[in-house]
């Protein structure tokens, strides 16, 4: 008689080597911030935030470990965000105010990035990873034989994958911002006091920002024409928020470190929305 376990389906390959590869990412960044932590010359407050914050993405890759082993149609985009938003995490952390990066965290960053590539070729370039890629989340559902919660396919047509890619990125704009705004909070002391307004602001702008996509994001998949241009207004005054204040209380240093990565999310919207326009041309 078979147990339960050896009538199990097997996973693909391709899924379980992408599980293996995503750990291995996961223990990976949490390895090179240790050493870019360990070799940096200054181990002040910004680079104790920004630290943080990469150590953060390793639980992101744990994450996206979970919706490839259940199939989740979000993984995709999901994983390409997360891989080049934490190629950007760590490259700003490498390189110093002065000087040349440390060996050791070149050669870190070098390890992640391939990894990271890796990541993003097997989502987009395994056949048997796509074939694999197709449940969605479970929800409630309330139905003749009662209250159960199961995977059911949405009600509205299904998303365009672009759409999906524009939405995950779109959701990073608010803790890009958050980050150099918790960054300034350090930088605001002695003759910059008059700058905790400006700071306040940022908050309050990263806040925003993120109910901002949320509604327009939320329309976006519902096929409404007009929530990508809302998207698209979004990304434009969260560009002029940010890069100025990250110029002003950061300089150009944190121009660089903070707003490159939101501009590269937003750049990454600007493209999705632009190509998912193309799969589905208006009338």
């Amino acid at each position: 008689m078979r147990t339960a376990a050896e009538t199990e389906v097997r996973r693909p390959s391709a899924v379980r080597a992408l599980t293996a590869l995503l750990a291995t990412t996961a223990a990976a960044t949490v390895v090179v911030e240790l050493l870019n932590w360990v070799y940096a010359p200054e181990q002040g407050f910004a680079l104790a935030v920004r630290t943080g914050w990469a150590l953060l993405r390793s639980l992101g890759f744990l994450l996206l470990i979970g919706h490839v082993r259940r199939g989740r149609t979000l993984a995709r985009p999901f994983g390409l965000i997360l891989a080049v938003t934490t190629v950007f995490a760590v490259a700003r952390l490498i390189v110093p105010r002065q000087g040349v990066p440390p060996l050791p965290g070149l050669l870190g960053f070098a390890v992640l990035t391939a990894l990271c590539v890796a990541v993003v070729w097997l989502l987009y370039r395994s056949s048997a990873l796509a074939a694999h890629l197709v449940r969605h989340r479970p929800r409630l559902v309330i139905d003749a034989r009662g209250i159960s919660w199961r995977e059911t396919p949405p009600r509205r047509p299904e998303a365009n994958a672009w759409l999906l890619t524009a939405r995950v990125a779109a959701f990073t704009y608010s803790p890009l911002m958050l980050v150099p705004a918790l960054v300034a909070t350090g930088e605001v002391r002695g003759d910059r006091l008059a700058a905790l307004p400006a700071v306040l602001f940022w908050f309050g702008a990263g806040i925003a920002a993120s109910y901002a996509v949320l509604l327009c994001t939320a329309f976006l998949l519902r096929g409404r024409r007009w929530a990508a241009r809302g998207l698209v207004v979004v990304t434009l005054l969260v560009l002029a928020v940010d890069l100025p204040l990250c110029w002003w209380l950061l300089g150009l240093d944190g121009l660089v470190r903070d707003g490159a990565p939101l501009v590269t999310a937003a750049a990454l919207t600007f493209y999705a929305l632009r190509r998912a326009a193309r799969a589905n041309p208006a009338p």
